[in-house]
C-alpha cells in the first residue's frame, strides 16, 4: 500500500512515521525548500504525549524541550503585575508535559522516521484525480503519482484542501488576532527574562519571551486586528505596533527578522475531513488555533489513529470514516475552548484586563490551581 502525504510538519511527518512502521510505502511532499527554523513556543501535552510515547520519541522531546517554572505578566517598566504558577500545572500531567519550540518537535519526528520513508522538499500537489481503486496526483514538477492514500497535512492554508474539497474561504474562520514569532541573540535582553515566560500585562497586543538554553531568546507577538488581510512587511509592523509596549519591547522587534514566522490566528471548520482516498489532517482538516492549545498534540495523536483505522480495517473509506467519527468529537471541544480564550489569552478591554490579572494571581490558591489545571490537562491526557 501507497501513501502520500503533502506536508512535513508535525501531523504529517507523524502520519509518515506510523504509516511506514505499519508497512506503508510512504512518500512525503513539502513545499517548503527545507524544515522551518522559525516558530513559537508550544506546550506539549495531551493525547499527543501517547502518541509520542508509541513513536519512542519522548527522550529527544525531554532533551529539546523546556521545563517552565513560571509565567510572569509584567508592565512596561518590566514589573511582575501577576505570576501563573506553571510548574505546578505541569504536576497535573505526572511528567506528561513539556514546553518546546515546535520546529524541534517536528526535528524530534523528523530524526525517527524509518529510512525508507521518502522526503522531498521544495515539491507541492497541483492536481488530484480519483478513482475507485486510487488515487492520481500530480505534483508541481509535472511528475504524475498513483497512491492507495493521499493525506492532506499541509497546514492551516492546506493546497490539498483547496483542490479536493473547495476554496479556503469556505472553511477559514479568522479569530481576530494576528502572530509572529522568531528567535534572536541579545545577552542584555536574556538577563532581563532569566527562566522564566515573561509577557506583557497589555491590551490589544502583547510579547511573550523566553530564554532557549543556547542564550537565543524566541519572542512571540499577537495582536487583535479586525482585518484578517496580512500586512504587507511584517517585520515592520511589529517593530510600529510593537514598540510602544516598552520594557525590552522597543529592543526586541529590532531583532525581527524578515523570515519571521507570520500568520492569522484563525480555525478550519469543516463537515466532512474525506472523500473517496483523500483524507485531511491536522490544521488542514480542524485547526484548533494557538488560542486552544494542544494542536500539535491533537495533530500526533490524530495521525496515530488514522494509522489504527487503516490497520482494523482493510477497506480505505470505511477506515476513513471510522477516523473521522472518532476524532471530531476532541477537535471540536478544542476548537470551543480556543474560540472562549479569545477574550482573555490578549484582553481587549481594561476590564477584561483586569478579571484576566485576578484570575492569575488566584491561581497561586492550591485548590484553584489543581482547577485551573485540570481544566487545561485533565481529560485531555486521554489519547484519542
Amino acid at each position: 500500500m501507497k501513501a502520500v502525504i503533502c506536508g512535513a510538519g508535525i501531523s504529517g511527518l507523524s502520519a509518515a512515521a506510523f504509516l511506514a512502521r505499519d508497512g506503508w510505502q510512504v512518500l512525503v511532499v513539502e513545499q517548503a525548500r527545507g524544515p522551518r527554523p522559525q516558530g513559537y513556543m508550544i506546550d506539549f501535552f495531551g493525547p499527543g504525549w501517547q502518541a509520542a510515547a508509541s513513536l519512542g520519541i519522548l527522550p529527544r522531546l525531554r532533551e529539546l524541550g523546556y521545563q517552565i517554572p513560571r509565567v510572569d505578566y509584567v508592565d512596561r517598566h518590566g514589573k511582575t503585575q501577576a505570576t501563573l504558577p506553571f510548574a505546578r500545572l505541569a504536576q497535573v500531567a505526572n511528567g506528561g508535559l513539556t514546553s518546546i519550540l515546535r520546529p524541534d518537535l517536528e526535528l524530534a519526528i523528523r530524526e525517527g522516521l524509518p529510512h525508507d520513508v521518502d522526503l522531498r522538499y521544495g515539491r507541492t500537489v497541483s492536481a488530484v484525480g480519483q478513482s475507485r481503486d486510487g488515487v492520481t496526483l500530480t505534483l508541481d514538477d509535472g511528475q504524475v503519482l498513483n497512491a492507495d492514500l493521499l493525506i492532506g497535512a499541509d497546514g492551516i492554508h492546506s493546497a490539498v484542501r483547496e483542490l479536493v474539497f473547495g476554496p479556503e474561504e469556505e472553511f477559514f474562520h479568522y479569530l481576530g488576532f494576528q502572530v509572529g514569532a522568531y528567535s534572536f541573540s541579545d545577552p542584555e535582553l536574556a538577563e532581563s527574562i532569566g527562566d522564566r515566560v515573561a509577557a506583557t500585562d497589555t491590551r490589544g497586543e502583547a510579547m511573550f519571551f523566553y530564554r532557549l538554553r543556547d542564550g537565543r531568546i524566541t519572542a512571540m507577538a499577537i495582536h487583535r486586528t479586525a482585518s484578517a488581510a496580512l500586512p504587507a512587511d511584517p517585520p515592520a509592523l511589529l517593530r510600529s505596533r510593537y514598540r510602544s509596549l516598552g520594557w525590552i519591547c522597543p529592543a526586541a522587534v529590532e531583532h525581527c527578522p524578515e523570515d519571521l514566522y507570520y500568520d492569522q490566528v484563525a480555525q478550519i471548520r469543516m463537515p466532512r475531513w474525506h472523500t473517496g482516498r483523500v483524507v485531511l489532517l491536522g490544521d488542514a482538516a480542524s485547526a484548533v488555533s494557538l488560542l486552544a492549545g494542544q494542536g500539535a498534540s491533537l495533530g500526533m495523536a490524530a495521525a496515530e489513529a488514522l494509522a489504527q483505522e487503516l490497520r482494523q480495517r482493510p477497506e480505505i473509506g470505511t477506515a476513513l470514516a471510522s477516523f473521522e467519527a472518532r476524532v471530531r468529537p476532541p477537535v471540536g471541544r478544542q476548537q470551543k475552548a480556543g474560540a472562549a480564550a479569545a477574550q482573555w489569552f490578549v484582553p481587549a478591554t481594561r476590564y477584561a484586563a483586569v478579571v484576566r490579572r485576578t484570575a492569575i494571581r488566584l491561581s497561586k490558591v492550591p485548590g484553584i490551581t489543581r482547577l485551573i489545571s485540570s481544566a487545561l490537562i485533565g481529560k485531555s491526557g486521554a489519547a484519542l
